[in-house]
């Protein structure tokens, strides 16, 4: 075998185009669609960074049904033609070198001082990873156009006079497959981008033309994050949407240079949502980094204060978090710098600690007065923020005591009361059904196929899930050994219990859950509430079909030879026509006083028996019906009952 060297000939470095052709994720932070979407906000932030700097205040967007993308703007027009200084065309240093622009000084009072586009990467490595792009530029009387293919330049540089009413560049180009897994950008991306920037560059128009859907988008906001803040309440906000905006200049290390830093932040407190986004230098920042430190900072302290000022808290109460603010915020932050430092390319956190520093310092003396000359204002926040601690925290008792409960593995035969298993352990053919009261376990019991019947009953009416609390709901022991019997855990979506929630469908024990009460009133209401508990507690059985209802009979009808069973009134008249000697009629008993071959021929011989699936057609109308019948809405359920309640008299003749 040759054996390999490793001296001074061994070192190579990528050159040109190859440079990010064969390393997009270097540069773009990913080879796959978030790459590729990166790409993309490059060139689209240069033209963001135009109206910055006072030059065009409209931004056309063109998705291309090839999914190739324009991006025209009306700026000053990129500067394309010879540079004496650097003895090279400007075209070149754009499009053709990493590391070359016009945005290196911006510290100095020069050009584009809080610009998207620091590192002079963003033309060339986009130029570099597409298909194809070409170039075409209005300025100094004349237009210029470039023609580029996979990295290479075609043809070089063509320059026309022209008389046009605006200057501007139009750069229209394709991703190459070959550099990106992934180069079909959905609409869907251009919304949420371009919404993103006209909510921070005030006063800017983005136009989208999708024509792969034969659409068109304007997004403009006069007001900037004032009107997004607006627009994200939704009027639905307790206190007013407060709009506030700094300038200052710092360094990061006292041996680091000074620079410029201004902020704007638009915040409201609103209790049915909440939202947390931070931008710099127009970018938005997923993460946050120095801005998301700041706020998170200064809320807590400003609040803290006011709550301990205001003799608030209970007495040895531990002081909010900022999980309690954030669950009632709704805030956006827009920062500005001449110097910035990202975490990475990609620019989704900053890292600046001066920017930290002072947006923090800023905005704890700003909440100090607002909360002295605001002072309702000032009331509602703290009675909120402590709700939604106090909330936080009993949730976290409940998520402990519930995860003791339903976790570890369970030998249910020994451990669940009244609980039959059955014996099969193949979960395609279990069946679980849930019986109302110990009778009924006799019968069913009995009655049942052992092999693949499981039998739980529930003793009593159990707890209108829809109205308790978790904490009441997991103190039902009727409740929990239900859940265990279940085997998948619960769904739990709700803001302060987002934690409890241990589903899992693969977990669940049985094919088919069954719910099997008596024929008569309290049997539907516990069936109602059993539905109620699923449907509150482990909603994706009803929707996965996996919930079902036994039908049990209203009527026996014995005869000599045969006895008959009807589940409606309609099929007991149809019975009745049959038979031509004397009979007895009989209203069905309950399941407890059933015998075993009646159990088994009725309601649990898969041959025989009658199950109605429970499968929501209309989950909203569901949901209203639920909450009609269950919830809170007294007023709801007194109309309904005044209005529909004459269709269910005769169900409560069976009582």
């Amino acid at each position: 075998m040759k054996e390999k060297t490793y001296d001074n000939q061994s070192i190579s470095s990528l050159k040109g185009a190859d440079r990010v052709r064969l390393r997009p994720g270097v540069i773009f932070g990913s080879d796959g669609i978030e790459g590729c979407q990166h790409s993309v906000f490059e060139i689209l932030a240069n033209s963001i960074d135009e109206f910055k700097e006072g030059y065009g205040n409209t931004i056309r967007v063109t998705l291309h049904e090839d999914y190739s993308i324009t991006v025209e703007d009306y700026g000053r027009g990129i500067p394309v033609d010879y540079n004496e200084k650097e003895k090279k065309f400007n075209w070149e240093l754009v499009f053709c070198e990493l590391y070359a622009g016009g945005k290196y000084n911006n510290n100095e009072g020069d050009n584009y001082e809080f610009s998207l586009g620091l590192n002079g990467l963003g033309s060339c490595a986009t130029q570099y990873s597409s298909e194809f792009m070409n170039v075409e530029v209005k300025r100094d009387g004349y237009i210029y156009t470039l023609h580029f293919e996979k990295g290479e330049n075609i043809g070089g540089l063509h320059k026309e006079e022209a008389t046009y009413k605006h200057t501007g560049s139009k750069i229209h180009w394709k991703p190459d497959q070959e550099v990106f897994t992934d180069v079909h950008i959905q609409p869907e991306y251009f919304h949420d981008v371009l919404k993103r920037q006209a909510v921070v560059n005030k006063n800017l128009q983005f136009i989208f033309e999708d024509q792969i859907r034969d659409e068109k988008h304007v997004y403009l906001y006069e007001d900037g994050i004032l009107g997004y803040a607006k627009e994200i309440a939704e009027e639905k906000n307790f206190t007013g949407v407060v709009f506030t905006e700094s300038e200052t200049k710092g360094r990061d290390r006292e041996d680091r240079p000074e620079y410029k830093l201004k902020f704007q932040l638009a915040f409201c407190f609103c209790n049915e949502r909440n939202m947390l986004e931070y931008y710099h230098n127009s970018s938005y920042l997923e993460y946050g980094g120095s801005p998301d430190k700041a706020i998170k900072n200064a809320f807590v302290y400003a609040i803290d204060q006011y709550l301990k000022n205001e003799s608030l808290y209970n007495k040895d109460e531990k002081k909010i978090t900022f999980v309690d603010v954030q669950d009632s915020l709704i805030l956006i932050s827009n920062s500005f710098s001449t110097i910035t430092s990202y975490e990475n390319q990609t620019k989704k956190a900053i890292t600046n600690k001066f920017i930290q520093e002072a947006m923090q310092d800023y905005l704890k003396e700003y909440l100090y007065i607002y909360f002295t000359e605001n002072k309702d204002e000032a009331v509602k926040i703290a009675k909120q923020i402590l709700v939604n601690k106090r909330s936080r925290e009993k949730a976290e008792r409940t998520r402990i005591n519930v995860r003791k409960q339903l976790s570890g593995s369970i030998d249910i035969g020994n451990r669940i009361k009244k609980f039959v298993d059955c014996r099969t352990k193949d979960v395609t053919k279990r069946e679980l059904y849930i019986v109302e009261g110990d009778s009924a376990l006799g019968s069913c019991k009995l009655g049942r196929n052992a092999e693949f019947q499981g039998i739980m009953p529930v003793r009593g009416k159990i707890l209108n899930c829809l109205k308790a609390d978790y904490d009441k709901v997991f103190k039902s022991d009727v409740i929990v050994d239900l859940l265990k019997v279940l085997g998948c855990g619960v769904e739990i979506s709700s803001k302060h219990n987002k934690d409890l929630n241990t589903f899992d469908l693969n977990n669940l024990r049985w094919n088919k859950v069954i719910i099997c009460t008596d024929a008569d009133v309290d049997g539907y209401q516990i069936r109602t509430l059993i539905l109620t508990m699923l449907y509150r507690l482990a909603p994706t059985l009803i929707k996965e079909g996996r919930v079902f209802i036994a039908e049990t009979p209203l009527y026996e009808i014995n005869t000599k030879n045969k006895t008959y069973f009807a589940f409606s009134d309609a099929e007991k008249a149809e019975v009745l026509k049959k038979i031509n000697t004397k009979y007895t009629i009989q209203r069905s008993k309950g399941l407890g006083e059933n015998d075993p071959d009646m159990m088994w021929e009725t309601t649990m011989n898969p041959e025989t028996r009658r199950l109605i699936q429970v499968v929501p057609e209309n989950i909203q109308e569901a949901e209203e019906m639920f909450d009609r019948l269950l919830g809170d809405d007294l007023p709801g359920r007194k109309d309904f009952i005044a209005t529909e309640g004459y269709r269910y008299l005769d169900l409560a003749d069976m009582s």
